[in-house]
């Protein structure tokens, strides 16, 4: 049941933090972007499922994708372009902001749930 809403821009490195989830969760496939099915679902010992919402300008427009019909209260949710759907993310979410600083270099800002608040940093 948690949410994973991810901000940043294109080639911050959402999907490559996504496939890092995804190994803690003990899934083997290969990750990778949901840009053009807007959704890919993984299962492991947790079911992953992956949105790109990048082409969502909105509620109308998630609901023609699906998305309501996912279940929320089970898996994780990892949200690409959440920024595009804010106003219908759930209360407790994990909002995670990558800034690209350089080829090399990430700038990873944490917030939301209460149970990440030891990492720091």
């Amino acid at each position: 049941g948690d949410v994973v809403a991810y901000e940043g821009g294109l080639g911050a490195g959402k999907t490559a933090f996504t496939r890092g989830l995804a190994q803690g969760l003990g899934i083997r496939e290969e990750v990778s972007s949901p840009t053009f099915a807007l959704v890919n679902e993984y299962r492991g010992e947790h079911t992953l499922y992956h949105f790109d919402m990048y082409r969502i300008e909105g509620a109308m427009d998630l609901e023609s994708t699906g998305f309501y019909d996912y279940p929320l209260d089970e898996g994780v949710f990892a949200i690409e372009w959440s920024e595009n759907i804010v106003s219908e993310l759930p209360a407790g979410c994990l909002r995670i902001t990558i800034e690209r600083l350089s080829d090399a270099a990430r700038q990873i800002t944490i917030e939301g749930d209460e149970r990440f608040a030891d990492l720091g940093d």
